[in-house]
């Protein structure tokens, strides 16, 4: 059913590989099992769960650039959107970075099939790295100003209608709406004064 659904989601968007279908598959089933003990994310239906945390962060990697990227994931959560991200880009490093530690668990055992996977379990603050870009879904502005300004020059956020505020300092392009709707969108921004990383 979750195969199903996901090739229903991303038709026209990604091709996947039948490991990738099954990496997204496996991380999917211990999301559930997990769920049953720990409140990681809200999974009301599968199509519901594929589209919203699986189809889009595929479609925020396939707009990151086809190089060879170090990504960091700030306030990863259960492991979107990089988790998917590090599935469909095997090239680039991807950390994810949670600071509820249960949670961190959760990533840390999910992750131990993906060799571009990291875990932090700190706050993004604390981490004293750089990277190419930073993602994210579902942190508010205000608490990723700080991330941001630390961590890269560059930034891929799936959010909602709220425009970012000009105090992030990060010049965005246009918005580009999610094929499924509801009010959500893809932001790409570059830290002003910085070159682009998405053109």
């Amino acid at each position: 059913m979750f195969a199903e659904a996901l090739a229903r989601c991303t038709a026209g968007i990604v091709d996947l590989s039948p490991a990738q279908v099954e990496l997204l598959r496996s991380h999917f089933e211990l999301l559930v099992r997990w769920n049953e003990s720990l409140n990681l994310t809200r999974v009301s239906s599968v199509e519901a769960a594929v589209e919203r945390h699986y189809a889009e962060s595929l479609f925020l990697a396939k707009h990151l650039q086809p190089v060879p990227l170090r990504i960091v994931d700030v306030g990863s959560g259960p492991g979107f959107p990089g988790y998917p991200v590090a599935v469909l880009r095997p090239d680039c490093s991807v950390t994810l970075v949670e600071s509820h530690q249960r949670k961190a668990v959760f990533l840390k055992e999910a992750a131990r099939l993906l060799p571009n996977v990291r875990v932090l379990a700190q706050r993004a603050e604390s981490v004293s790295e750089k990277f190419d870009v930073v993602i994210s879904r579902a942190v508010s502005y205000e608490d990723l100003i700080e991330a941001l300004r630390k961590l890269s020059s560059s930034a891929a956020l799936l959010s909602g209608v709220e425009v970012p505020p000009p105090k992030i300092r990060f010049d965005w392009e246009e918005p580009i709406p999610l094929p499924w709707g509801k009010q959500r969108f893809l932001r790409l921004g570059t830290e002003s004064g910085s070159p682009s990383r998405f053109t």
